[in-house]
């Protein structure tokens, strides 16, 4: 098994978080949302499997590169 990570593309507030620790999720679902600008950013799986890990809170401040979701995949 391995893990990947669903990472902020931008420096960003966590608007609305959309999975939590334990969900299956798919390539392609949304997990969060983030928002910069006044723009919703959307954050997509980049590989379907378990959510292992949230390390993020909505209302935080997240910088790009941060990981939002961990994901193990068989």
């Amino acid at each position: 098994m391995s893990t990947t990570p669903a990472v902020a593309d931008v420096v960003s507030n966590v608007w609305k978080l959309l999975t939590e620790r334990g969900a299956q999720v798919r390539q392609g679902d949304v997990l969060a949302v983030l928002e910069s600008m006044k723009m919703e950013i959307p954050v997509h799986a980049p590989v379907g499997g378990r959510v292992v890990e949230v390390p993020v809170v909505e209302g935080q401040i997240v910088q790009e590169g941060d990981t939002l979701v961990l994901i193990e995949t068989d």
